[in-house]
């Protein structure tokens, strides 16, 4: 931790993005806290906290960031077929601290692997929670049999939406939540953070840092309605 600057050593203000480290990809800075003036702070930066429980709070920066256009997301025939069926009931913020628990929490993702979620912290639960307070973070939800069986929540800052994370109970359900924000809810750009190969198979792609910051600085003062 040496080699990367302490933000309450810098008064609290994140480092240009430029200084973040290449190993591992993106990290930048650390601090003792996490509040939801510093995550805001954060994404309108390009940064993002992402640590384990017992550590600092780590902040990154990746280069190549993970985005996703919109009118851009894959649906695959199998997929088509699902939503062709249509077996869930998709609602938007009315059960985000659920929502994040259930990230939290190991599970097999769609691409069938498995996924600790140790990194959504108490304190992450807690800050994120207090953003959907204040009308800043957001959930996506699909409903079956009135049981919440996926869905995924991030941030919405002008008219991008900041992915953080998702899961699913039932097939394909993270999957409805990502085409219900990608066909109904229409972000300009939906930030992936770093690039997986289950992302790419729904259409993500990786765009320099520099420009993803360009797309920040340019939407962050537009709207979009959750």
């Amino acid at each position: 931790m040496s080699q990367i600057i302490w933000l309450e050593d810098n008064n609290f203000k994140f480092p240009d993005v430029s200084t973040a480290l290449t190993e591992p990809d993106g990290l930048l800075t650390a601090s003792e806290r996490l509040t939801p003036d510093l995550v805001i702070d954060a994404y309108k930066n390009g940064i993002f906290p992402w640590y384990s429980e017992g550590q600092p709070v780590l902040w990154w920066s990746p280069n190549p960031r993970c985005i996703l256009y919109p009118d851009r997301f894959h649906i695959s025939r199998s997929f088509k077929r699902t939503l062709n069926n249509n077996p869930f009931d998709v609602k938007t913020n009315t059960a985000f601290r659920d929502v994040m628990r259930a990230c939290a929490q190991p599970r097999k993702n769609d691409n069938d692997t498995e996924n600790s979620g140790t990194w959504i912290t108490e304190a992450m639960l807690t800050v994120y929670g207090q953003l959907h307070d204040a009308g800043i973070a957001h959930s996506i939800e699909c409903w079956h049999e009135e049981k919440l069986v996926g869905g995924m929540y991030g941030l919405v800052l002008g008219d991008i939406f900041f992915g953080e994370s998702m899961f699913s109970r039932m097939k394909d359900a993270s999957k409805v939540a990502i085409h219900h924000l990608c066909t109904s809810i229409k972000p300009f750009l939906v930030d992936a953070q770093v690039y997986s190969e289950h992302l790419a198979t729904l259409g993500a792609e990786e765009m320099d840092r520099g420009e993803f910051i360009q797309h920040v600085n340019k939407h962050a003062n537009l709207s979009l309605k959750i």
